[in-house]
């Protein structure tokens, strides 16, 4: 089970994640997205939120993300947290726009790839 949102801005996602924590999610499982990869870390950061990493997208998919566009990035990370690919193509238009996408998911795919 996941749910989304959409924020304007710092202080509107705070509220949300408060809102997805009071809704039995905890921090780890509430992942916060902006095109801008440096405003993605600092509100992942300052929010205390969960990134999307290997754990959730497997060794494989973490290094293809090298090589993609920021856009392809994100809408991979957004499918590795329960996202379909139409969710994340939409989602992924909203962050063009500067919002940010506020994903608390217990679906986070937990990949224990291995590298070989």
């Amino acid at each position: 089970m996941y749910k989304v949102q959409t924020v304007e801005n710092v202080v509107d996602a705070k509220k949300e994640i408060e809102t997805f924590t009071n809704e039995g999610y905890t921090k780890d499982e509430i992942y916060v997205f902006a095109h801008d990869k440096h405003r993605s870390e600092n509100i992942t950061e300052a929010t205390q939120t969960e990134s999307t990493g290997i754990k959730e997208q497997g060794i494989v998919e973490s290094m293809g993300n090298l090589f993609n566009s920021r856009g392809d990035e994100l809408r991979s990370k957004m499918k590795a947290v329960g996202l379909n690919q139409a969710e994340a193509d939409a989602y992924e238009e909203e962050l063009d726009k500067g919002k940010l996408v506020i994903v608390a998911s217990k679906e986070a795919t937990d990949n224990d790839a291995k590298p070989f």
